[in-house]
């Protein structure tokens, strides 16, 4: 309680584009079974994608190797540089410092026949780093935009999203956004940073719903990503 299966069938009623969990060692967040529930669950919506994100030098490409041994539907990763004692992700990866451990993993995954994206800080110059690695997308971390969101810092910080964003565009990179993200600040970033194909929201859309329902809330998500 709650099942997930069932929030998750709601959410894709409602018109999600897709699911993502994070299933860290702890399983405080979601368990290893959950991720095989609602992958066995996303067979039967074939027009949304799966993403699975995690560190994937912890427990994330187990599951992946497991998931696709099954025949399990995986359409994405992301690879999120955070620690097992960690609250919550935040920050990206170092480029060049993480390149060699990432990789081999990058190729694996993509072996496998799942797309990696990336969890990146708003750093224009890293975006050609990223792709050299093999790559296909960033997720980029919005932290900063959200806490500069309504002040003054605004204008600086959403230019370097929006830099970063150009940056990765110009390497053949998509672009992905995620943390901090709510109803109040989504369709601004989506309007005025280039080429964002995907947005991540958990918290505050689980919050969101505890006032006004799973329907109404991926409604009023989708909402703010046609404004």
């Amino acid at each position: 309680i709650p099942s997930l299966t069932r929030a998750a069938t709601i959410a894709l009623e409602a018109g999600a584009h897709g699911i993502t969990v994070h299933p860290r060692p702890d399983e405080r967040h979601i368990r290893a079974h959950d991720v095989f529930d609602l992958a066995a669950l996303m067979r039967d919506w074939p027009q949304a994608e799966y993403n699975i994100e995690g560190n994937p030098l912890h427990n994330l490409m187990d599951l992946l190797r497991e998931l696709r041994q099954h025949g399990l539907p995986v359409h994405q990763c992301t690879f999120v540089p955070d620690s097992v004692d960690q609250p919550t992700s935040d920050h990206g990866w170092q480029l060049p410092h993480d390149a060699d451990a990432l990789r081999p993993l990058i190729a694996e995954a993509r072996s496998l026949g799942v797309r990696v994206s990336l969890f990146m800080d708003p750093v224009p110059q890293a975006m050609g780093a990223v792709r050299a690695l093999g790559a296909e997308r960033v997720e980029l971390y919005t932290e900063t935009y959200a806490s500069a969101h309504g002040t003054a810092e605004l204008p600086a910080v959403l230019a370097g999203f929006t830099a970063t964003a150009a940056a990765g565009l110009r390497e053949g990179l998509q672009i992905n956004a995620g943390h901090d993200l709510n109803r109040d600040n989504l369709a601004a970033f989506v309007r005025t940073v280039p080429g964002v194909a995907e947005v991540s929201i958990g918290h505050a859309l689980i919050s969101d719903a505890l006032e006004l329902g799973y329907n109404a809330t991926i409604k009023a998500y989708l909402a703010c990503l046609a404004r």
